[in-house]
């Protein structure tokens, strides 16, 4: 049975050396942007955002990309630095676009 969903979570924190207790949001609520600036940002890169909430001290943004993938991601509330991306690709999908290789499915 061909696969019909790939599901792929990246960190996008992947310099080396950086520990994962980094990848928890730990910024002081002082410090936190405001949720519409970081829906403005993801839509001018082509997302339709359906949901910004707050999970876990991060911004847990659902929608979809440009492509009609579902997105869900987690961004830092003071930086916008993405923690987490996870990525539902529909059934036509290729993974190019977001990797330098090519599945062989």
């Amino acid at each position: 049975m061909a696969l019909k969903i790939l599901s792929l979570v990246l960190a996008s924190n992947l310099a080396i050396g950086q520990a994962l207790a980094d990848d928890d949001c730990s910024d002081p609520v002082a410090s936190w942007q405001p949720r519409e600036q970081l829906r403005q940002l993801l839509v001018e890169q082509g997302w339709d955002v359906k949901r910004i909430q707050v999970r876990e001290g991060c911004y847990l943004v659902k929608g979809y990309d440009a492509n009609g993938h579902r997105m869900a991601a987690h961004f830092r509330p003071a930086s916008f630095r993405a923690l987490k991306l996870e990525v539902k690709f529909n059934d036509s999908a290729s993974t190019a676009e977001y990797l330098d290789i090519e599945s062989p499915w």
